[in-house]
């Protein structure tokens, strides 16, 4: 478990080597090796045992002075091998250079040129695999954890402009008289609104649920991203002329060719996701208590199951909660158990640690929070009781074997480890598939045995004047890939729109 440093500590350290580098930050004269002996600047959290029953953002943001000090760690390399690990090319030595100096509304209106949305960037991608990952400072430590640390930088920024009113919409260009659809409007879908808009074509975004957001409203929690951050991302590309149709099922309200060939729209993007939830095909998966992760967080992020008093939405008590799964979404479930009443949650993941796809940070927030991980144990029964709710599982033990396709060392069951573990509900976080229901009602739109949507290089589809990306054709993947998915076929549309 990692060990929790409180939120005075860590402010008054970085104020001290604040204070020490000042001279040296305001002339420019530190050097490499300066920069090199600074050391990383924490993220200050709120105390675990408090924040596990609170709602509240667990990560409190840097402070001015620790935003200084970590970007001048910062070594301006020449090559940004940096910039190169980021799916949407953010300038970042040009943004980091910036807060550096103190300059943060000139360093937000950097990422802005490529990234309309930095404050959910800076909170949810995992920039250790990508832009962290490919750093100069970390691989210099050989170590990626100990990278610039960019994401907070990115947050930092962003919830400065935010805080401070500083926010401006980007300027669009004259308009062209060209009609775009955007239908969903995750980080894909609001990333194509964006770029579309821009160049002066009107753009609706369709909107299944009733409020904005995609998958960062019905999925990220409160916790680790506040929706008041999302709408106010969204309000910026009302700002810009896109117009919201909320409440549309693009498939059931209106198809995707009634758009194209009755309402006037010269060309569409999907960006739908992937909504489908994925089990385990075992015995007692129909008990009362066994949810998807899907529907567990939609109810208490889109549908605020934990407020009580104000929500009517159904929330089934569970105190003793099993979670199968290791990636993000698996955390997000495991912690959430706890702030909707839980007194035990254990996630039960058939690969070690090593393996888990999940964060680091989401992994130690979630151990720090009181979440027991049961490696090397899969389900292979859930058990009920005689009223048919969850009364626990029966799990296999397992080894590692050879590693698989992705690289990942396979799981091998040990014949005769079945186990009981007690539980009295299961949440099954396996990821998600694709909802068929764009391919089933547009005849021509091709989609791949896993039912992605299949596109070229620029996104574009088999069917015309259509575009598609994001986890409807990458699968389950970031909002950061899915946002470069929508800058790729973005840039497309304006070619095709302008040609």
């Amino acid at each position: 478990m990692s060990e929790y440093i409180s939120a005075g500590r860590l402010q008054e350290a970085a104020l001290t080597e604040y204070n020490k580098l000042k001279s040296g930050i305001e002339a420019g004269t530190l050097s490499p090796k300066d920069r090199m002996s600074i050391p990383q600047q924490e993220m200050p959290v709120r105390e675990p045992h408090e924040r596990a029953h609170l709602m509240d953002e667990v990560a409190l943001g840097y402070t001015t002075e620790q935003a200084i000090v970590e970007a001048n760690r910062c070594l301006q390399c020449k090559n940004a091998p940096c910039i190169s690990g980021c799916p949407v090319n953010v300038p970042i030595p040009q943004f980091v250079a910036q807060v550096a100096k103190g300059e943060f509304k000139k360093a937000v209106d950097i990422i802005k040129t490529t990234n309309l949305l930095p404050a959910i960037c800076g909170r949810v991608c995992p920039q250790e695999k990508q832009c962290q990952g490919m750093c100069t400072v970390g691989k210099t430590y050989k170590n990626a954890e100990k990278s610039v640390s960019i994401g907070r930088l990115e947050r930092f920024v962003a919830d400065y402009e935010r805080q401070h009113k500083l926010q401006t919409p980007p300027q669009v260009a004259p308009a062209t008289g060209k009609k775009v659809a955007v239908i969903g409007s995750g980080p894909a879908g609001l990333t194509v609104a964006a770029d579309v808009r821009r160049a002066g074509h009107e753009v609706t975004v369709f909107e299944a649920f009733h409020k904005p957001g995609g998958v960062m409203v019905y999925g990220i929690p409160e916790f680790r991203l506040p929706k008041a951050i999302v709408a106010s991302e969204v309000q910026m590309l009302k700002d810009m002329g896109v117009e919201f149709r909320e409440n549309f099922l693009v498939g059931r309200t209106g198809t995707l060719l009634q758009l194209l060939k009755e309402q006037g729209y010269d060309a569409a993007f999907i960006g739908t996701g992937a909504g489908l939830p994925k089990f385990m095909n075992i015995d007692g998966e129909n008990l009362i208590g066994v949810f998807s992760a899907n529907e567990y967080l939609t109810r208490a992020n889109l549908m605020k199951a934990y407020d009580t008093e104000h929500a009517d939405t159904p929330l089934y008590q569970a105190k003793n909660v099993v979670v199968v799964g290791g990636g993000n979404v698996a955390m997000d479930a495991a912690r959430m158990a706890y702030r909707l009443g839980a007194d035990h949650v254990s996630v039960i993941y058939r690969r070690t640690r090593n393996e888990m796809p999940a964060r680091r940070e989401e992994i130690a927030h979630a151990e720090e929070e009181g979440v027991e991980f049961r490696f090397l144990e899969n389900p292979v029964k859930i058990l009920g009781d005689e009223n048919g709710c969850v009364s626990g599982v029966t799990a296999l033990s397992y080894e590692l074997g050879e590693p698989d396709a992705s690289g990942r060392r396979s799981p091998v069951p040990i014949a005769g480890s079945e186990h009981d573990v007690s539980c009295d509900a299961v949440i099954v976080a396996l990821g998600n598939g694709s909802n068929p229901l764009m391919v089933k009602t547009t005849p021509g739109l091709n989609a791949d045995k896993k039912g992605h949507i299949t596109v070229d290089e620029n996104g574009r589809t088999s069917f015309p004047a259509v575009w598609a990306g994001g986890d409807i054709v990458l699968g389950a993947a970031t909002v950061i890939l899915a946002m470069g998915e929508g800058r790729k076929a973005a840039a497309s549309i304006n070619e095709y729109l302008n040609a």
